[in-house]
C-alpha cells in the first residue's frame, strides 16, 4: 500500500472517496461543515438538514458530490466532543473511514487531517495506524477472495495547515515503517503451525536480518543442548521438529543493551498435559511473543534507531509424543537451576527460564520479556490490556506510558515475595 502526504485543501485532492473528520460540539461542528456546505453544495445541505450525520463517535456518512471537489464521494466521519478526544479515538475514526472506503469497492483514499491538539507528529501517525492496520487481513489462504472488500492501494493525507510543515512526508514514512513491522507480527501469529514451526520462524528472523542488515544467530539442537538449556530440550522432546534458538543484534555493541526475549512455541498442545480440543487451533499464536520481537527489529532497524537491542527466541513445538516431557519430571535449567515439571502445558515457563539466563551474559541494562504465558491473565484483565510484572519502577513506567500512547495498554500485577514461596 503506498502512503503520502499532499498539502492543499480538501476539495483539491485527487482520490476515489476523502474523508473529512468532525467534532460534535454544536459551534466546531457548524464551523467544520460550513466550508463543506459552501463546496458540495445541495447533497451535504440535505444531509445536514436531515440531522443523520451529528459529529458522534464512529458515525459516518457518505455524501456523493457533483461539482466542486476532485474526488466524487465525500466520507463524514465523527469525531465526538473536543474535550473528550483522545488519539485512540483519531484512530478509530480514521479506521472508520478505511473500512467504509473498502466497502465502497475505492482504491484510493484521501484523509484530510482535522484540526486537533495533538502534534503534527501524534497526529499523522494516529490516523496512519487507525487507516492502514484496519485494513489488515489474513487472507493468504483464501482460494477465493471477497470481491466485495477490493484492497486499497493508496492513502493520501492532507491537509492545508501551516502546522504540516515539510516533514509531514517524513512522519507518514515512518509510521508506515511501524505499521508494516505490525503486519510482520501478526502474519507470523497468523500463520498456521504447519507453516511456521521453529524452523520456519528461525528462517522468518534470518530473512529479517538479511533484509534490514541486522545480525541473527540460530542456534540449532546439539548448540541448545550444549549450552545446558534443559527447558527448551525438554519441552520439545515430544515433537518431530527440532527446537531452534534465535539470536538476534542490532546497533552498537559498545552500549548495554535493551534484551527482548520472546516466547517462541509455535503450536503448543499441551504436551502430555494436552489441552482441550475446543479451540486448540488458536494455539499457532503461543509464539506471538516472538512474533512481535521480529516485528520490533524490522521497526528499529528500517527506522535506523540509535539503540542496542538483543531479541533472544526459544522457539519449539509443544507435542505429547511417546518421547514427551512427563509431569514429574525434573529438568535442568541454563546456569544449573533445575525445576521439576508439575503440569507439561505450564511450558512457556521452561523455555523462557533458559533465554532468561541466557540474557544475562550480554550484561544488559534491562530485559523484557514478552509471551502469551497464561490464561489467567485474560480472566484477570479480560482483552483489553497486557499483565505486566517486574522488577524496575523506573522501566516499567515508561512501557505503561508508551502502553497509554499506542492504546497497547499495561496493567501491573505483582511480585509479592510471598509468591516466592508459593513458587518454590
Amino acid at each position: 500500500m503506498k502512503l503520502s502526504f499532499q498539502k492543499g485543501s480538501i476539495h483539491q485532492i485527487h482520490a476515489d472517496v476523502v474523508a473529512s473528520f468532525v467534532h460534535q460540539d454544536s459551534k466546531l461542528f457548524e464551523r467544520e461543515t460550513t466550508a463543506l456546505r459552501r463546496l458540495a453544495g445541495p447533497p451535504m445541505e440535505t444531509l445536514l438538514q436531515t440531522g443523520d450525520f451529528r459529529g458522534k463517535d464512529d458515525e459516518i456518512a457518505v455524501v456523493y458530490i457533483g461539482r466542486g471537489f476532485a474526488a466524487k464521494r465525500l466520507l463524514l466521519v465523527g469525531l465526538g466532543e473536543q474535550k473528550k478526544l483522545t488519539l485512540e479515538q483519531c484512530r478509530r475514526a480514521a479506521a472508520t473511514a478505511a473500512r467504509k472506503a473498502r466497502a465502497l469497492r475505492t482504491s484510493t483514499l484521501a484523509l484530510s487531517l482535522p484540526q486537533v491538539q495533538f502534534t503534527p507528529t501524534e497526529s499523522i501517525t494516529a490516523f496512519v495506524e487507525g487507516a492502514y492496520l484496519s485494513l489488515y487481513k489474513f487472507d493468504k489462504y483464501l482460494t477465493k477472495k471477497d470481491d466485495d472488500n477490493r484492497s486499497i492501494q493508496q492513502i493520501i493525507l492532507s491537509s492545508k495547515e501551516p502546522k504540516f510543515s515539510s516533514s509531514a512526508g517524513e512522519i507518514v514514512s515512518r509510521a508506515q515503517i511501524i505499521c508494516e513491522a505490525t503486519v510482520l507480527a501478526r502474519d507470523l501469529s497468523n500463520a498456521p503451525g504447519n507453516e511456521i514451526y521453529p524452523e520456519t520462524l528461525a528462517k522468518a528472523a534470518q530473512a529479517c536480518a538479511a533484509r534490514n542488515g541486522f545480525k541473527a544467530t540460530i542456534l540449532e539442537e546439539n548448540e541448545i543442548e550444549e549450552l545446558g538449556m534443559g527447558g527448551v530440550i525438554g519441552v520439545c522432546q515430544g515433537s518431530s521438529k527440532p527446537p531452534h534458538f534465535i539470536v538476534l543484534e542490532y546497533g552498537e555493541p559498545s552500549k548495554k543493551p535493551v534484551v527482548l526475549v520472546g516466547k517462541g512455541v509455535t503450536f503448543d498442545t499441551g504436551g502430555i498435559s494436552i489441552k482441550p480440543s475446543a479451540a486448540m487451533s488458536e494455539m499457532k499464536m503461543d509464539m506471538s511473543g516472538a512474533a512481535a520481537v521480529i516485528g520490533t527489529f524490522e521497526a528499529i532497524s528500517r527506522l535506523k534507531l540509535q539503540v542496542h537491542v538483543v531479541g533472544l527466541i526459544p522457539a519449539v513445538e509443544n507435542m505429547p509424543s511417546g518421547s514427551a516431557v512427563r509431569p514429574g519430571d525434573i529438568i535442568r535449567h541454563y546456569g544449573g537451576k533445575t525445576s521439576e515439571v508439575d503440569n507439561t502445558d505450564a511450558e512457556g515457563r521452561l523455555i523462557l527460564a533458559d533465554a532468561l539466563g541466557y540474557a544475562g551474559t550480554f550484561k544488559p541494562a534491562a530485559v523484557i520479556d514478552l509471551a502469551t504465558l497464561t490464561g489467567a491473565v485474560v480472566v484477570a484483565l479480560g482483552h483489553y490490556a497486557t499483565g505486566m510484572m517486574g522488577n524496575d519502577a523506573g522501566l516499567m513506567a515508561r512501557i505503561r506510558e508508551a502502553g497509554e500512547t499506542t492504546y497497547e495498554r499495561v496493567w501491573e500485577l505483582p511480585l509479592f515475595e510471598e509468591y516466592e514461596k508459593l513458587i518454590k
